[in-house]
């Protein structure tokens, strides 16, 4: 599978990883900061943005796909910075893989534990939008609106809406896969997965993904991991605090180890 992505700079190689729901222009702002010492890439997640739709779609697959990709640009030693979703995807690429693969890996809240299912409202919202008879954007965020009381959120989401050729609305999200197999991104990582390779774990101090009690599991897996903590951040770390979190990424990816 071909992954839809952006490159941008000059350097190190990294690589971008979005959530469940995203793609690659989720990331624009960090990509760009980022982009002044490293050449960066941006992908599309498979079932996402502007990459192929596939029935399959698990951490087996999407972590197959990373490999994929990486051998395919020719990337040496490169950065993997996974975010939600795609920071499960980073885990299990760096777990499967040969330790050559990668040089460090950043993964941005989430463990590595099972997470029961918890987007049915989302999903529900996503279903109920009428493509067919939709004349714009603001229909479809005002019927969002019933079940997804956030703006942001629904703004978020409705990135995904695009015009397609005959003048209608699509999802460029493969929304009727995620919503069936919607519990295989709950998964945790196999009980044997581990990687010694560098890890940070960054999560937000007003997000519930990883909690202290998630800690022992993380080292399990990932013995030479170091958590850190945006205090003022939520779940999105990356839109809510970006300068925080780019002083935490490229701090850690510069020291020497």
């Amino acid at each position: 599978m071909q992954l839809n992505y952006k490159v941008q700079g000059q350097g190190p190689p990294i690589v971008i990883l979005h959530g469940v729901f995203g793609t690659l222009d989720n990331w624009q702002t960090a990509a760009k900061a980022l982009a002044e010492r490293h050449t960066v890439y941006s992908v599309d997640n498979r079932n996402h943005g502007r990459s192929p739709h596939d029935e399959t779609f698990d951490y087996e697959a999407m972590s197959e796909d990373l490999l994929n990709f990486i051998q395919a640009q020719r990337l040496v030693q490169p950065v993997v910075i996974g975010h939600s979703m795609g920071g499960k995807v980073a885990m299990y690429y760096a777990c499967r893989y040969q330790p050559e693969q990668f040089s460090k890996l950043v993964v941005v809240d989430i463990a590595p534990k099972y997470y029961r299912p918890h987007h049915e409202q989302i999903l529900e919202g996503l279903r109920s939008i009428d493509l067919a008879g939709l004349g714009s954007r603001q229909q479809a965020d005002e019927q969002l609106a019933r079940y997804v009381p956030e703006p942001d959120t629904r703004q978020f989401l409705l990135k995904n809406l695009y015009r397609t050729d005959a003048g209608t609305f699509g999802w460029r999200m493969n929304l009727p896969v995620i919503h069936e197999k919607i519990e295989n991104i709950g998964e945790g990582l196999p009980t044997h997965f581990r990687s010694d390779k560098p890890a940070l774990f960054i999560r937000g101090g007003k997000s519930n993904y990883i909690r202290d009690t998630d800690i022992p599991l993380i080292k399990e897996h990932f013995p030479n991991a170091v958590v850190e903590t945006i205090a003022d951040a939520g779940h999105w770390v990356h839109a809510e605090q970006p300068l925080e979190l780019l002083e935490k990424v490229l701090a850690f990816i510069h020291r020497p180890g």
